[in-house]
């Protein structure tokens, strides 16, 4: 291998793994902002792209404005949680990457009874790079089981779409 071609690859080699070390920054940063608490609209650009789609078990969105809303009422649920991520694999083309990693979610429910649901599955998520860094561009919780009396959703909790996954086992 000539000096050239070397340096190419190794230009390359170190990209891949700055862009990897960014995505896995950018995940794991995002789970522990779940449990800060604290979603405003900085919070949304911080991990979202303006167009982003998210599918949790509580509803489908579109858009970081509509992401936004529903994770502050779907948070609000919950007096404290804690949001683990793990086993993340990221493939990266380009500009664009893909991640999934298995996670396990912890909640302390906000309606007064001390109860503690818990839910795990896998969160596949799509990214983009933009002039800002690594965000995501769409994400979709797959809940796999869950323990625990899920939090009760008030009345006019409307997701855009119905999620895939319910309460308790998927089906």
């Amino acid at each position: 291998m000539d000096t050239e071609t070397d340096t190419g690859e190794t230009r390359r080699r170190l990209r891949a793994l700055t862009d990897r070390a960014e995505i896995t920054d950018l995940m794991d940063r995002y789970l522990r902002s779940l449990d800060d608490g604290e979603f405003d609209e900085e919070w949304a650009r911080a991990f979202h792209t303006e167009d982003v789609t998210a599918e949790m078990p509580i509803g489908t969105v579109h858009g970081r404005a509509a992401l936004l809303a529903h994770v502050r009422r779907g948070m609000a649920l919950f007096d404290r949680t804690v949001h683990l991520g793990t086993d993340t694999v990221v493939e990266i083309d380009g500009d664009r990457a893909t991640a999934r990693g298995a996670q396990l979610n912890t909640h302390v429910l906000a309606d007064g009874s001390g109860g503690v649901f818990v839910s795990a599955g896998h969160a596949d998520t799509a990214l983009v790079r933009t002039a800002d860094g690594w965000r995501i561009s769409a994400s979709a919780l797959r809940v796999v089981w869950t323990q625990g009396p899920p939090p009760r959703l008030p009345d006019d909790f409307t997701p855009a779409a119905p999620a895939g996954h319910r309460a308790g086992r998927p089906g």
